[in-house]
């Protein structure tokens, strides 16, 4: 048996006639879902459908797929121990890699973060359950989504549910912020049996699509930024004390990089030093592009994707015993270049999410999802107003699928234009028309 294409409903041996590869069945599941489709009408930075320029979590995604598929090919003609295959969860096959980095944003609501947010407090707050973006993908990939003749979601092949699989935990277990909801868990947890993965440790193709997300918004966030000219490429802006002290600030708040060692550097002189390099980088580029700014910009991009894709190495995990996808230099990690990395990370939150107007918009946001709630947490009201199919589905599963959860799994579906008109059709002073699409 190949541990590595083995599906949870599917017989190990299929008696499907077409000339597909695993994969290639996988990819076309997760792409002609709605749940994919969606994801073009889903905020990344900017709202979804605020201009025809930037990026949706659809086109961040593809994005992500492209270098993490390219990457995936070079470190295997790099590294001669990944042809031995000595480890199911020690592979980089390009194709699992794109299709991971395809499905790794389908379980963010409307709204971005903010709707995540304020989704869990919604949970949590009356009913003791938690709302998380990396848990609602496999309750979509695992329950809510349906392939013709199955009964539990896509039905992925196990290299895929686990390359998706960034936080390897339950959140059953007291005190977890990520991982996996109790009832997909005990599946992806008889996977990782199966595999024999360690406890915490994640697969190749997890690291290697998780690095390229963030190589993703590293740069282009950032080049959404510059077009919305919310970062300025000047020196007054990149040389404002008040930026500098706020992504230091953001850095020293963050738990989650405290592997890139801050307590070793100087982080203000180094946010300067990061900071001052970017704009020399644009200058120069400036320069060379006869001063135009949109070729300028992509090039910006182009040359800091490459920077950050050129040096995505493998090398030993000592502290888990195994390997880790990081940037390598002179055969160790470079944590230089992570570091480098995080401060364009918090140029862009800084930059982007934090401004007011961006925060203005948020709110109006957390507004319309409370209300939404409210409208649809009394089952006896909100039957009367969720698609009949929808009802359908609690109805033949409502023995593993409380109202709250149902609710939840409901609005965080709807894209952000969906969310809007809805929210119009219940409190805005107009009417909806039952000829409407939904």
């Amino acid at each position: 048996m190949d541990l590595r294409k083995l599906r949870l409903d599917e017989p190990a041996l299929s008696t499907f006639s077409e000339e597909r590869d695993e994969y290639e069945r996988d990819y076309a599941r997760l792409i002609q879902s709605p749940a994919f489709r969606r994801l073009q009408g889903k905020s990344q930075v900017f709202g979804a459908g605020s201009g025809d320029y930037y990026r949706t979590r659809l086109t961040h995604s593809l994005e992500v797929s492209q270098i993490a598929r390219e990457v995936a090919r070079r470190l295997n003609k790099q590294y001669p121990f990944l042809a031995l295959r000595e480890h199911p969860a020690l592979v980089l096959d390009p194709a699992v890699v794109e299709i991971a980095s395809l499905a790794h944003d389908l379980g963010h609501p409307p709204f971005g973060h903010k709707g995540e947010e304020v989704l869990n407090h919604l949970l949590m707050e009356g009913h003791g359950l938690a709302y998380e973006g990396n848990a609602q993908n496999f309750r979509i990939l695992m329950f809510l989504e349906k392939r013709a003749g199955s009964d539990s979601g896509l039905d992925l092949t196990a290299a895929v549910l686990l390359a998706i699989n960034k936080y390897p935990y339950s959140m059953d277990e007291p005190g977890r912020l990520k991982g996996v909801y109790g009832s997909e868990w005990e599946a992806i947890g008889h996977l990782r049996d199966l595999w024999q993965l360690a406890p915490g440790c994640s697969t190749l193709e997890t690291q290697l699509m998780d690095l390229c997300d963030d190589i993703a918004y590293s740069t282009h966030d950032i080049e959404d930024g510059i077009r919305a000219g919310k970062i300025q490429m000047n020196r007054t802006f990149f040389e404002d004390t008040r930026l500098v002290e706020h992504l230091v600030q953001e850095i020293l708040n963050d738990d989650g990089n405290s592997d890139v060692c801050w307590d070793e550097v100087d982080i203000p002189a180094m946010v300067k030093r990061v900071l001052a390099s970017y704009l020399d980088q644009w200058e120069e580029l400036y320069r060379n592009c006869g001063h135009e700014i949109s070729r300028t910009r992509r090039e910006m991009k182009a040359r800091w994707v490459s920077v950050f894709a050129g040096r995505v190495g493998i090398i030993e995990d000592t502290a888990r015993n195994w390997r880790k996808v990081t940037f390598v230099r002179d055969g160790a990690q470079d944590l230089e270049l992570l570091r480098t990395m995080e401060i364009l990370k918090k140029l862009a939150w800084v930059t982007l999410i934090k401004d007011f107007r961006v925060q203005r918009l948020q709110m109006r946001s957390e507004i319309m999802i409370r209300r939404l709630w409210d409208s649809y947490s009394d089952p006896e009201h909100g039957r009367l107003i969720i698609p009949p199919d929808w009802i359908e589905s609690y109805e033949h599963q409502q023995g593993k699928w409380s109202w709250p959860r149902f609710v939840a799994d409901y609005l965080s579906g709807m894209t952000d234009g969906y969310a809007e008109k809805v929210y119009a059709e219940l409190y805005a002073s107009k009417s909806g028309s039952i000829y409407g699409m939904d």
